[in-house]
């Protein structure tokens, strides 16, 4: 089985230091839905793996968040993708999660409901923790530029096996 992992906010679509609060304020990047569908074309189950701190902080509910996802895989479908299952952490950053990226919880729990091991499976963030979350799960970590990335390169400090592009199509287009 082929799996990709993919962080939502700053990867997907755009990100925002006011979070991501409801279904019109979620926006896809250019060429991410269309990235999505080429990845799922070329056999790739396509899972989301996001932080939704908002949650624990009160922003939004989980009605808003699963409206939120809704609108995704919807537009991910109607570009011709498919994405498998959708994994969040509602925890705030000092709830110290074991769910929470950069703890790895999140991501051991998807290899264990899609029953396969995640070495070397590709799991693409724009932040250090989703970086690190991959790295302790043996997944090969990949940063992109939208988002957060361009920060996080910028600030240095990457797993020694991270690959950068320069989003989510240049992924698609390396991969699939």
């Amino acid at each position: 089985m082929k799996l990709i992992i993919l962080d939502r906010d700053g990867v997907i679509n755009q990100d925002s230091a006011q979070f991501v609060k409801s279904p019109e304020e979620w926006r896809p990047i250019p060429g991410s839905l269309e990235a999505i569908a080429r990845l799922t074309q070329a056999g790739y189950r396509v899972v989301v793996a996001t932080n939704q701190s908002g949650i624990g902080r009160g922003l939004f509910d989980m009605a808003t968040l699963n409206a939120i996802n809704n609108k995704m895989i919807k537009a991910a479908n109607q570009a011709g993708g498919r994405i498998e299952a959708i994994f969040y952490c509602p925890d705030t950053a000092e709830s110290s999660s074991p769910f929470r990226k950069p703890a790895p919880g999140m991501l051991v729990e998807i290899g264990a409901r899609f029953n396969t091991s995640l070495e070397n499976v590709p799991a693409v963030g724009d932040s250090l923790r989703d970086l690190q979350a991959a790295e302790a799960v043996g997944a090969a970590p990949i940063l992109v530029l939208t988002g957060k990335g361009a920060a996080t390169r910028a600030a240095g400090g990457l797993p020694e096996r991270t690959c950068v592009y320069e989003d989510l199509a240049a992924v698609a287009q390396e991969l699939a």
